[in-house]
Order: structure tokens, then sequence, then C-alpha cells
């Protein structure tokens, strides 16, 4: 009986340890939450500003508006289609990575071998590459903002040289956007070619102020020089997004655990007290015993 109690003690403590890493999982999630979406708030702001030089250099540039437009207007001989999709590169994050992937395969089941794929976190990398989807490059999630991006430029640089090689003609990315504090969503979007409705629209904007800006230099450069600053702060955003919903899952995953722990310590304690209850009660009826037999043997 003592041994039970033993191993029943040990399993208590056990248990809290494993719920003191849970809690602190916990905080380290909450706490990158909220990290990651102030950096989210921060590209925001720098995306509407480059939205704003590239409707001022579009005006001024009225052909290269139409241009731009165009492009996406034209239907290709060879329509090829990169991606670019943000998953984890730990565990216990839930279903994460399992429903980046279903996302993606459902809305690229006919994907050919040709396109180009860049994959951020080894986890998601593995679920497509279990469906048949092979990334041309696998990078690590970036384990902070400052991390980002270095992440960000590599995979512009890599899709760059692709696209100029003829790879894809169109770019599209995947990746979770936090809903609350502990909920996402999965969310897609076309990088390129850039849509003609929002082109026309950033183009149409005007001026917050009476001061107008203008664009020095040749307006192909300036123009061009914008739209990758677009495309960065659309990547980045995803990127900080991606992170920020990883950790809600992750704090999600971590809240259930932590529940399911506060169970299993509270099954653990009262049967503790039950079998320890029970060996005190079988010692008293051992002391009772014997001093029962003793009263009752006669002196020679």
């Amino acid at each position: 009986m003592s041994e039970t109690v033993a191993g029943l003690r040990r399993l208590i403590e056990r248990a809290n340890d494993l719920q003191g890493v849970v809690r602190t999982m916990k905080a380290v999630a909450g706490a990158s939450i909220v990290e990651f979406e102030r950096a989210t708030r921060a590209v925001s702001h720098y995306a509407e500003t480059v939205e704003r030089g590239l409707g001022a250099a579009l005006r001024a540039n009225r052909q290269a508006c139409l241009d731009l437009a165009r492009r996406d207007q034209a239907a290709p001989s060879r329509n090829t289609t990169g991606l670019v999709v943000f998953g984890s590169d730990q565990g216990l994050v839930g279903a994460f990575n399992d429903v980046v992937a279903e996302h993606v395969l459902t809305n690229h089941s006919a994907v050919s071998a040709a396109s180009a794929v860049w994959v951020v976190g080894e986890r998601i990398n593995d679920r497509l590459s279990d469906a048949g989807l092979k990334a041309d490059a696998v990078f690590g999630v970036p384990p902070s903002v400052q991390a980002i991006t270095s992440l960000v430029t590599q995979i512009l640089v890599a899709s760059e040289e692709a696209r100029a090689a003829g790879r894809f003609t169109s770019l599209h990315l995947y990746w979770c956007r936090p809903t609350t504090a502990a909920t996402y969503e999965v969310t897609h979007t076309r990088l390129l070619p850039l849509d003609a409705l929002w082109v026309e629209q950033v183009a149409a904007t005007r001026w917050p102020t009476s001061n107008l800006p203008e664009t020095p230099g040749p307006q192909q450069q300036v123009l061009r020089g914008l739209i990758r600053e677009h495309l960065f702060a659309s990547m980045f955003r995803a990127a900080a997004e991606s992170l920020a919903a990883e950790h809600a899952s992750r704090l999600s995953a971590m809240q259930r655990a932590d529940r399911n722990i506060e169970d299993l310590l509270t099954e653990f304690t009262a049967a503790y007290h039950r079998v320890r209850q029970d060996s005190i009660d079988a010692e008293l009826f051992d002391v009772v015993a014997g001093f029962e037999a003793t009263r009752g043997r006669r002196p020679r």
C-alpha cells in the first residue's frame, strides 16, 4: 500500500512540474503575440506610405499605370503558379500546419511540377511533401521580428530570379492571420501580377495634403522601386501575422493542456488522499487487533 501512495505522490509532482512548463509556454506565447501584432501594425503603416508614393508615381506616369493593369488582365500562354507558404518549425501548435496545408492543396491541387514553391517552416513542408507538393526551398521560421526582414529578402530574391527565368506567371501567398487572442484563419492573396483594380484605386487616391509629392529620377526606376517595397511590406506583414497566429494556436493548445493537467491533478490528489487514508485505516486496524489480542492473552 505504501508503494502506491509513493507512486501517486510522484505522479502529482510530475504533473505539477509539467503544469509549470505549460504555464511558462502560455506566458511566452502571449508575449510573442503582442510583439508580432505590434510589428504587423507598424508594417501596415509603412505599406500605406508606400501605396501613397506608388499612387503619386502612377499619376505621374499614366502609361505605366495602364501597362500594369494590362499585365494583370493578359492571359499568358503558359499559366504557372509560384507559391509562398508560411507554417511552423515547432510543434505544440494544434492543427495549425494541417489547416494551412489543406487550404493550399485544396486551392492548388492542379499545380504542375514546374511551378515554384517556397515554404517557411519544416512542419508545413512535411505536410505538403506528403501530398506531393515539393518545395524549391524551405526557410526557417524567424525567431523574432528582427529576423523577418532577412527571411522576406531571401524569398523575394529567389522569387524574382524564378520569375525572370519564366518559371511562374503569378505569385500567390498563403499564411494564417490571427482573429482573436487564441484563434486564426487561413488567408490567401495574389502578389503578382498586381491586381488591376487595386492599381487603379491606388492611382486614383488623392494625396492627403496640399503639398503634392515629386518623384525624382527616372520614372520607371522609381516605379519599380516602389513596387518592390510594396511586395516587401506585403510579405513582411504576412510573416508577422503568421507568427502571431502560430503563437495564438500554441496558446490555445497550452490552455487545453493546462485544463487537462488540472483535471489530472484533481484526480491524482483525490486518489492519493483515498489511498493514504486506506493505509492509515489499515495500520489502525492492525494496532487495534494487536491490542485486543494482547488484552485477551492470560498471564502464566
